[in-house]
């Protein structure tokens, strides 16, 4: 039996990249999946690509800094589905590079709200639902940028550092309620956010690719096999991890 038939699993920022790859792998694993995504057509496509492969899947407009947007996505899931098992928030935005001082007020204000105000809020909603019947297993997405420095890009590395903080704190708050919390912190890897991040500069994506002392940058379907095994009953007893996903990168 695949290890979430029967169960319901949701992905935030659902529409691409490591979002996608994760919300198919939660599919072939039998789950019934929910896409919360700001882009309709993105997210729809991800669900047409679950549909095709014979899973269920389902789409549901979001904005994550926008608490009443996130209610209704776990309200949505639990009512279409019956439940929420496992959760993946991942919805992320990156910043343009520029040096500290010169990072404008929106910028921070855009990276915090979505990429930390954005999990939290889904904490708050999906421990709500889980606490109430009988527990599950949230992810969130955190990032390399979340366990070391990197220079241009002080409110990404800001946010993804809170991303860890915000996962070890909730895991302990609720590790003996039958909800474990954990977070993935990937490397470089090949998605359209990384395509933003170098501004599609094939010599800005080189040299990242040559920080990584595997060789090359990672598929979004390795970090998809993390996230859900982390929801899985094989990972019962990891609990407030960052799960470091990296080809070596923070090991020099």
């Amino acid at each position: 039996m695949s290890r979430f038939e029967g169960k319901v699993a949701l992905v935030t920022g659902g529409g691409s990249g490591i979002g996608r790859a994760t919300a198919l792998k939660f599919a072939s694993e039998g789950a019934s999946v929910v896409i919360g995504n700001r882009n309709e057509k993105a997210g729809q496509e991800t669900v047409d690509l679950i549909q095709q492969a014979g899973g269920k899947a389902s789409f549901y407009q979001t904005d994550v800094t926008k608490l009443d947007n996130v209610q209704n996505l776990i309200k949505y899931t639990v009512d279409s589905y019956g439940g929420l098992h496992a959760a993946f928030n991942n919805a992320g935005v990156e910043d343009p590079e520029a040096m500290t001082p010169d990072q404008t007020e929106d910028t921070f204000d855009l990276v915090m709200n979505v990429n930390v105000k954005g999990v939290w809020y889904s904490m708050k909603c999906e421990i709500e639902h889980m606490l109430a019947n009988g527990g599950g297993a949230i992810v969130n997405n955190s990032s390399i940028a979340g366990l070391i420095g990197y220079p241009g890009h002080a409110p990404y590395v800001a946010s993804k550092h809170a991303v860890l903080g915000l996962t070890k704190t909730a895991a302990l708050e609720y590790a003996k309620q039958g909800i474990r919390i954990n977070a993935v912190c990937p490397g470089g890897i090949e998605t359209p956010l990384l395509d933003s991040f170098t501004s599609n500069d094939n010599a800005t994506r080189e040299y990242i690719k040559s920080l990584h002392p595997i060789g090359r940058l990672g598929k979004p379907d390795e970090i998809a096999d993390a996230v859900v095994w982390l929801c899985s009953d094989e990972a019962s007893f990891v609990l407030g991890q960052g799960i470091t996903i990296d080809g070596g990168f923070t090991a020099i």
